[in-house]
């Protein structure tokens, strides 16, 4: 993948950012977007030093007219859009006792109905270009819910499932569509563990292994790392019983 025009949705820190870098050194021109991107330091000095092939769009996911907006002025932008990669990510870990229902309607927002609203805008206009590719950014927890991070889990199984059932459509319409699943990455939102995180990735190396799976777009999942995908795959396939008996250590 270079060369290539790709609208990058939520890229202000953490993976998103690290993406950025990665796509524009490849030689492609990205429209990076996040709610405040006047806000986003890093950002705004990589627009710097890249003040053609950069381009800052302000979005929320979480309002419908502001990603209507932000779809049809991403797509004027260079004339159309090659690929699109949803980021835009939300996380609360809470025990029972801690339950706030704004925490779960916001990951719900944000890491669930955001996604839908981008398809909604975003796909008709795949459709008239005849080609298309995107890709979402899940979580290995879609596979299994987790003991506390339910309410973030929860979404993102709901991506998942979204995303398989549009799989054999939108081929059909020329249009490539992944979901990347994901372990730990050390970014402000695993900062909120308070838990040895397994097999803990840099953002950069992250970034990297999504590049590797863009040059696969027929490849429906890009997952890592390795050992940790297989232990929640482990989880989906055993009895509820036995996968139980080990969610409970994580008490």
């Amino acid at each position: 993948m270079s060369k290539k025009i790709l609208w990058l949705i939520g890229a202000s820190n953490g993976i998103g950012l690290a993406l950025a870098k990665l796509l524009l050194q490849k030689g492609n021109r990205v429209i990076a977007s996040a709610r405040n991107t006047q806000s986003a330091k890093e950002l705004l000095a990589l627009q710097s030093e890249y003040p053609t092939a950069l381009h800052l769009l302000d979005m929320d996911v979480s309002q419908t007219h502001s990603v209507a907006y932000a779809t049809q002025k991403a797509w004027s932008i260079y004339g159309g859009i090659d690929s699109c990669v949803y980021n835009a990510g939300v996380y609360e870990s809470m025990k029972i006792e801690e339950w706030e229902l704004e925490h779960f309607i916001s990951m719900n927002q944000v890491n669930y109905v955001g996604a839908l609203r981008v398809l909604h805008e975003l796909v008709p206009l795949f459709i008239e270009q005849g080609r298309g590719h995107i890709a979402f950014n899940a979580s290995i927890s879609s596979y299994f819910g987790l003991p506390y991070g339910g309410g973030y889990s929860a979404p993102k199984a709901a991506l998942l499932n979204l995303c398989e059932s549009l799989k054999p459509e939108l081929e059909s319409k020329n249009i490539d569509i992944q979901v990347i699943n994901h372990g730990f990455v050390k970014t402000r939102l695993t900062a909120k563990n308070d838990f040895e995180m397994p097999q803990l990735l840099e953002p950069d190396e992250a970034a990297q292994k999504i590049y590797e799976g863009f040059q696969s777009p027929k490849k429906f999942e890009i997952k890592f790392p390795w050992a940790l995908t297989r232990f929640l795959h482990f989880l989906k396939v055993v009895p509820y019983w036995l996968a139980f008996s080990i969610t409970k250590k994580a008490l």
